[in-house]
């Protein structure tokens, strides 16, 4: 028998150094920076087995860095504290980017125990650096003499933003305090993983299973052959599952014909989290009594004006001034909205085409659908061919980003991904160079968690010498081996939305890690996204990427007008759903801990929140119901709902402005790149937009294009 060997070394003697740490430790994958292009996280090499001893290495690396910044007898300099700390938890960062990008978009059981394990661990860890007495003397010195010190604006903006960091985190806090503030973070951490990890199963758990393919009239052969695929993949031959997304509406209900099956799964999807083994009711409660107990600790009156303190809104008032002002106009919208669809079921019956009902909140996507194409002529199966993914990305997506930036784009088969469906570009600037990265993962999948959303692997800095590597994740379904992938427009917007998320990461161009890309308040981030929008409806662009799959043909110019023109449609339903959601989270989040309710009442609490703002018209349901409500109580947009529509302000204006200067060209591209793209947080975002824009926004953009002007 041969003798295993590795590297040189006999099998026996391996055996001996896999149990020695240090040796555990040099060999883990997260070890080292990786040598791939652009440092590439190298995915064949890391397993499950790795990000848990990797996650305790590079806390007790970061852990001793810290503690040699702060316990050194050198004065205190900018480079020796700050910057110093800049640059600490490098093998805690890249285990870090990597885990948690794939937690949630190629999720395992493995990786959800991980999760649960390691995230009270993190929280303690972030403590213990922002709690640290003599690292927090260092910097509040240089804070106080910052002036003095003559630092370029950005160096300015990084002490000036390490310094609110650590007041926000406890750092000025008594010791009894602080343990309080540590225990009170560590429950926290564990409550918000667990809601999260409860939403993912209920939402796979919830999913309605389909015996007979004859309920599922009005969907596409793509669509049933997922449902089919999904069914198979648990152990349901014969059967079809219908996934549930994170929305309290469906996208299926548009299509499905079976009104008893809408209803069905309707109600799968609002009913999800409020009770059963997945009731997130009480941790609904538990987080916010947490979270009112860390405001009042760090001196805020609620949780929201904790958050709201450092985002651009700054105050609940400026929120609830914002969505008072709105909510009005988008109800009166949707109450006309509801009575064409309601007319129309009328007509129907009256044509002994169906029964005659009251419209409920499952019919309002599929006679939606209907209105448009009867008033506008718009049917989204006849425009779907049109749509194909691979060249929505390559020849619209792609090909704005180079009309605008001088950017080019070459597929790398060469770099592989976490999984083959994922794929990988080089992004090169006008010049040539090398820019970055940008990872591609479109399908929706088990354990991938709903939506869309950007991240990054590796985050651009002058400092450290990196640059970019980012990836998009959308939910479409796989329609299987070697089908076309057809999007509807509204995953057409969404792709470049999603990759205006990735130009802030790719074009940035700052000194520091923690103040690049995309590292800016929600209200602000959710801005370069939204305006990247345009682009979708913008005639050059669509007539470059909008061809039918088959014959090549290009979308006719009548038709895409008729699509544009309706996308003003159904405006009144889409900004109630969404402003309802954004003043539940306020609700929650401006609420004192002595009258939060029971986890009983969660669900009355909610209805009464929600008609005492106005929300009052049954067959609008509130885009997410509080159980579900992953953005708030577990992804990092607590008290910031708010800022899709506070981004999207800016973005129209933003719209009205490129349009007024030629809209699509390089000049234009120049100084978005330059004024907003390039800077990350390396100025407050008040000044970056105003220094852009050559004033404060004003909103009529945005009731102009939703339509509710």
């Amino acid at each position: 028998m041969k003798l295993l060997r590795f590297f040189g070394v006999s099998c026996a003697t391996c055996l001996l150094m896999m149990s020695n740490p240090l040796w555990a430790t040099a060999m883990n994958p997260f070890a080292k920076t990786s040598t791939l292009p652009y440092e590439l996280p190298d995915f064949e090499k890391i397993k499950d087995a790795d990000f848990m001893p990797a996650f305790k290495t590079g806390m007790k690396k970061q852990l001793k860095e810290v503690d040699q910044i702060a316990t050194q007898t050198s004065s205190p300099t900018f480079d020796n504290t700050v910057v110093a700390l800049e640059r600490s938890g490098d093998m805690l960062q890249r285990v870090s980017s990597v885990f948690f990008n794939l937690v949630v978009s190629d999720g395992n059981p493995a990786r959800q125990k991980i999760e649960a394990s390691i995230s009270p661990l993190l929280s303690a860890h972030q403590d213990a650096i922002h709690l640290n007495p003599a690292l927090f003397s260092r910097i509040e010195a240089l804070y106080k003499q910052r002036d003095a010190l003559g630092l370029d604006s950005e160096s300015q903006q990084l002490l000036s933003r390490t310094y609110i960091e650590f007041v926000r985190s406890g750092a000025r806090l008594t010791g009894p305090e602080k343990k309080r503030l540590k225990e009170i973070n560590e429950k926290l951490s564990k409550a918000t993983t667990q809601f999260r990890l409860n939403v993912l199963k209920a939402s796979q758990a919830d999913a309605l299973v389909v015996s007979d393919k004859k309920w599922l009239s009005g969907l596409s052969d793509a669509e049933i052959s997922a449902a089919e695929s999904s069914a198979k993949a648990r152990g349901l031959s014969g059967k079809y599952v219908l996934a549930l997304q994170n929305t309290s509406t469906q996208p299926l209900l548009a299509k499905l014909s079976d009104r008893g099956l809408r209803e069905k799964l309707y109600l799968a999807s609002i009913n999800r989290n409020a009770s059963g083994p997945y009731d997130n009711r009480t941790l609904v409660v538990e987080i916010m009594q947490l979270r009112n107990q860390r405001a009042q600790l760090l001196g805020y009156t609620t949780p929201a004006d904790e958050v709201l303190s450092d985002a651009s809104a700054k105050t609940p008032q400026a929120v609830n001034e914002m969505l008072s002002q709105i909510t009005p106009l988008a109800v009166h919208a949707a109450r006309q909205e509801g009575a064409a669809l309601q007319a129309l079921i009328h007509e129907q019956a009256t044509q002994g085409l169906g029964a005659d009902f009251k419209l409920e909140p499952w019919d309002w996507d599929f006679y939606a659908d209907q209105i448009l194409v009867k008033q506008y002529a718009v049917d989204p199966n006849q425009v779907k061919p049109y749509f194909e993914l691979n060249r929505v990305l390559a020849d619209g997506v792609f090909y704005a980003a180079q009309q605008l930036f001088g950017l080019t784009f070459k597929e790398r088969k060469d770099l592989k991904a976490y999984r083959t469906d994922v794929q990988v570009y080089e992004v090169f600037d006008a010049d040539g160079s090398g820019l970055g990265l940008f990872l591609f993962d479109p399908f929706a999948r088990e354990y991938k968690q709903g939506g869309a959303w950007m991240n990054t692997f590796v985050d651009q800095s002058n400092l450290l010498k990196t640059r970019p590597v980012v990836v998009n994740n959308l939910n479409i379904p796989n329609p299987g081996k070697g089908k076309p992938v057809l999007l509807t427009f509204d995953e057409v917007t969404t792709l470049f939305h999603e990759f205006g998320h990735g130009l802030h990461g790719l074009l940035s161009n700052v000194k520091y890690a923690s103040l690049s890309g995309a590292h800016v308040p929600p209200d602000f981030g959710e801005y370069p996204s939204q305006y990247n929008e345009m682009w979708a409806r913008d005639p050059m662009v669509v007539s470059h990427f909008a061809r039918h799959y088959q014959t090549n043909e290009a979308l006719p110019k009548e038709l895409l007008s008729k699509v544009i023109r309706a996308q003003k449609f159904n405006q009144g339903f889409a900004t109630t759903s969404y402003v309802a959601a954004a003043a539940l989270d306020q609700a929650w989040h401006q609420l004192p801990a002595s009258k939060l309710p029971t986890p009983a009442g969660v669900m009355d609490f909610e209805q009464s929140v929600l008609k005492q703002a106005g929300f009052g018209y049954a067959p609008v349901t509130v885009r997410y119901r509080s159980p579900y409500f992953l953005h708030i109580f577990s992804n990092g947009y607590s008290a910031s709902y708010y800022a899709y529509l506070w981004s999207e302000v800016l973005a129209r204006d933003t719209g009205d402005w490129l349009n007024k200067r030629g809209g699509l060209n390089r000049e234009n591209g120049d100084v978005l790149r330059a004024k907003i793209l390039s800077r990350g947080r390396s100025e407050e975002p008040n000044a970056l937009f105003e220094s852009f824009y050559g004033a404060p926004p004003d909103g009529e953009a945005l009731l102009e294009y939703r339509g509710l002007k």
